[in-house]
């Protein structure tokens, strides 16, 4: 259903699962057990796993909290996008990847719901991808000192809205990692 031309495939989309990003996250262990799953079920069916890992002056390239964390491992042959805007898109060559992939259709997990996740489901959808949200595989730090809901509300309302999200010609909603699709064709 993409309206991306020739891209029936699907991709599960890793975003910022860092060692410094996940530091004091919301159900951490939880969020990150689920992706485990979903990374198994993605190699298992074929379906691409694409990771997502952010750089800026807090997570500087290579440091120890840039790393992708030691509970998930990308192997080899899963490209790895490196960004520093909050959405994937932006100054990256994720369009490319996925474009040569063939992928019109993203599963997306990770961290920070109110940050970088929003803004790639936000970019994937203008950009033409059917998009869905893993609803218990994505996690937010606590904000709250500063204005910010909770974490558990933040993720919940994300959940919330992003399962009424639309747009002509594509779709966007969630489901849990237990029941979300992976892999086949596009819509």
């Amino acid at each position: 259903m993409t309206t991306l031309e020739n891209r029936d495939r699907s991709a599960l989309l890793v975003i910022d699962v860092q060692t410094g990003v996940l530091v004091g996250a919301h159900d951490r262990d939880g969020v990150l057990g689920r992706i485990g799953v979903l990374l198994e079920r993605a190699r298992g069916d074929g379906t691409e796993v694409v990771w997502v890992q952010h750089s800026s002056d807090q997570l500087p390239v290579e440091s120890e909290p840039w790393q992708i964390v030691s509970e998930l491992t990308v192997r080899d042959g899963e490209p790895v996008v490196h960004k520093r805007y909050g959405d994937a898109f932006e100054a990256t060559d994720l369009e490319d990847v996925l474009a040569a992939r063939g992928i019109g259709r993203l599963v997306v997990a990770g961290a920070q719901t109110d940050g970088c996740v929003r803004s790639t489901l936000h970019g994937a959808l203008t950009r033409g991808y059917d998009v869905t949200l893993v609803s218990d595989a994505h996690t937010t730090e606590d904000l709250s000192a500063w204005g910010a809901p909770s974490p558990a509300e933040v993720v919940a309302h994300t959940n919330l809205y992003w399962g009424f999200e639309e747009a002509p010609g594509r779709t966007a909603g969630t489901a849990t990692a237990a029941e979300v699709e992976l892999g086949g064709a596009a819509g």
